[in-house]
């Protein structure tokens, strides 16, 4: 890493009332990850041509925000720099996931992040840790959808607006957590424009980085330039806890056709449903691997908007 940030903190406006607020409010803080040197483009595009084809993703959306509709691309080896430029002139998303699994710098600033976080909230305690890098297209977009673990998203570079939608069973219903969660379909979900009227919107402009409550829905909207993020998850016992309920909730019901379980985390509940998932697993039932099994175009910096269908 960087020697600029010894003897500085990643986060760089934290203020003791976060401690509270943090991962049961939306959170936006300001970070110094570009002091890192970690994340310019030159280095991103190196990250580009380190990552292995089954931890990089690449998506071609539609327009219509209510329109979930994808296409899914591969890189087909053109170099860090020619990809970046692909995606800068077309429609893309690319997600360069799971980067400390392959890049040890990378796993040591992830360390040294929830290091800190620890350090100012007693109790924080964290496992299966995640870093991944998002490269996208001007004015790009994230369908609506939720995540199964905590989640932050630091800007590097462009700027985007978050919507962060109520947790509510009118946005999100626990049937449709059940079914993220068993892999029977991906994080994206059932959107109406009308929601707009009740989300929280937030700008992300480099050196800001914002988090949010578990399984609250959100959707994602580039401005007019390429943008460059970094997403962190992260698990707790209670994120678990909350996984297994959902989880077992899920399997009651297509087994036994159990309804009107509880979904709290805590509770003698917990356990039951943990062993329900477990054996779910244990019996194969769980789909494996990606739910994308089609590729339908590659990157071509040459082309108008950077990539051509596959043939």
């Amino acid at each position: 890493m960087n020697s600029m940030l010894m003897n500085k903190d990643i986060i760089a406006n934290w203020e003791d009332r976060h401690a509270r607020l943090f991962g049961n409010e939306i959170v936006k803080l300001n970070h110094r990850l570009l002091e890192t040197g970690l994340f310019s483009r030159e280095a991103v595009g190196k990250l580009i041509e380190r990552c292995p084809d089954s931890e990089f993703g690449l998506e071609s959306m539609s327009d219509d925000i209510t329109n979930a509709s994808r296409l899914y691309g591969v890189r087909n080896g053109i170099s860090g720099a020619e990809a970046l430029a692909a995606v800068e002139k077309g429609r893309m998303w690319m997600n360069i996931r799971r980067v400390m699994d392959w890049a040890p710098e990378y796993d040591r600033l992830l360390d040294t992040i929830f290091s800190e976080f620890a350090g100012r909230m007693p109790g924080f305690e964290t496992f299966k840790r995640n870093l991944g890098v998002l490269v996208s297209s001007p004015n790009a977009n994230v369908f609506y959808h939720a995540d199964i673990q905590g989640q932050s998203l630091w800007q590097i570079e462009g700027s985007k607006r978050v919507y962060l939608y109520p947790r509510s069973e009118v946005f999100l219903r626990p049937m449709q957590v059940e079914k993220i969660l068993l892999r029977e379909t991906d994080e994206k979900m059932p959107y109406e424009t009308w929601f707009d009227e009740y989300a929280t919107a937030v700008d992300l402009h480099p050196g800001e980085m914002v988090t949010w409550p578990l399984y609250a829905p959100h959707r994602v909207q580039n401005h007019d330039c390429m943008n460059i993020s970094v997403t962190m998850e992260h698990w707790t016992k209670q994120i678990w806890n909350s996984y297994a309920v959902h989880y077992g909730n899920g399997v009651f019901r297509r087994t036994l056709g159990v309804k009107g379980l509880s979904t709290e985390n805590s509770g003698l509940h917990v356990y039951p449903k943990a062993v329900a998932a477990f054996a779910w697993k244990k019996a194969g039932k769980q789909k494996k691997g990606d739910v994308v099994v089609k590729r339908d175009f590659k990157l071509d910096a040459s082309a108008e908007g950077g990539r051509v269908a596959l043939t």
